[in-house]
């Protein structure tokens, strides 16, 4: 509490009651009506039976726990298949979030202290203008890319590397590529807006004192990025959990996403409440794992947020 009441004294000296009003009705909007009550609402609902519309509120229309036994049990035995979707689902996205991370953070790093004027500009250019395409049409010319007649096997064929073609979309190298590549934004301005504090007289004297590059990055560096890279990590391993168009577009023919199984709940079989209940084990599990990750590499929320 106290820091919220800095945080309004702030804004509120800086920009006036007006302003302060104003971001506290939309933050409060924002976080209540559109995070809060839909996930409480989707809770309420995974607790409900499936029933026809007339018995909706009748007698009939207690709560229970089916959906989430059914998500662990099935039919009586370990329901493996959707078990072992989730998992694979977790893991593609911590893939996913590394590939971001090895690929973004030396990004962020000549942006904020090596690319300087019309380079830097150009940089921020090449970042942004890419995702003024739609994401269907993103996904679509990654599967063009990756395609057994794409450009890839086609230049791959053309170089000698490979005799036959290579199925890039039956191996998830596309849907691993493609949903890299839809979240880079995110991660190299996380990165950057960390990496952009730190005094870059700290890296000369490092490099003085013959500190090699990377002993330079992993003691110098790092520990000022790790909380962008926290952010970023974050943002992208939720958003590639939560992802369904891109695993629906680029996936092979036997790749399941966690998400397409509750979009065939909610769609397919018309059951709200399982969908619903597997909605939600989706949420609880991604947030689990996140806080449990932070724990290890012991990086706070206000970290995250700074």
């Amino acid at each position: 509490m106290a820091a919220l009441r800095q945080l309004w004294s702030t804004i509120t000296d800086r920009h006036g009651l007006g302003v302060a009003v104003f971001i506290g009705v939309a933050v409060l909007f924002w976080v209540l009506v559109l995070i809060v009550l839909p996930q409480l609402a989707m809770f309420d609902v995974s607790l409900r039976h499936n029933l026809p519309r007339p018995e909706i509120g009748g007698p009939a229309d207690v709560y229970t726990l089916k959906n989430y036994s059914y998500f662990l049990f099935g039919n009586g035995a370990l329901n493996t298949l959707d078990i072992g979707v989730l998992v694979k689902t977790l893991i593609a996205a911590v893939i996913v979030t590394l590939l971001d991370i090895v690929i973004c953070y030396p990004i962020a790093f000549i942006l904020a202290h090596s690319a300087t004027g019309v380079a830097a500009r150009m940089m921020v250019i090449g970042l942004i203008v890419p995702f003024w395409i739609n994401d269907i049409l993103r996904a679509f010319a990654f599967r063009i890319l990756f395609g057994a007649t794409g450009v890839i096997n086609g230049i791959g064929q053309a170089l000698g590397l490979w005799s036959s073609p290579i199925d890039f979309i039956r191996a998830d190298v596309a849907l691993y590529a493609g949903l890299a590549y839809t979240y880079t934004l995110l991660m190299v301005f996380s990165i950057y807006n960390a990496v952009e504090t730190l005094d870059r007289n700290q890296i000369e004297a490092a490099r003085d004192m013959g500190a090699s590059w990377w002993r330079v990055h992993w003691r110098v560096v790092l520990p000022v990025a790790k909380p962008g890279i926290a952010s970023g990590a974050t943002m992208v391993f939720m958003l590639t959990a939560g992802a369904l168009a891109a695993p629906q577009i680029l996936g092979g023919p036997s790749n399941l996403w966690f998400t397409q199984i509750i979009y065939q709940w909610f769609n397919d079989a018309g059951d709200w409440q399982r969908g619903s209940a597997y909605a939600t084990i989706l949420l609880g599990v991604c947030l689990a794992f996140v806080f449990l990750m932070m724990r290890v590499f012991k990086v706070s929320i206000g970290a995250i947020g700074r």
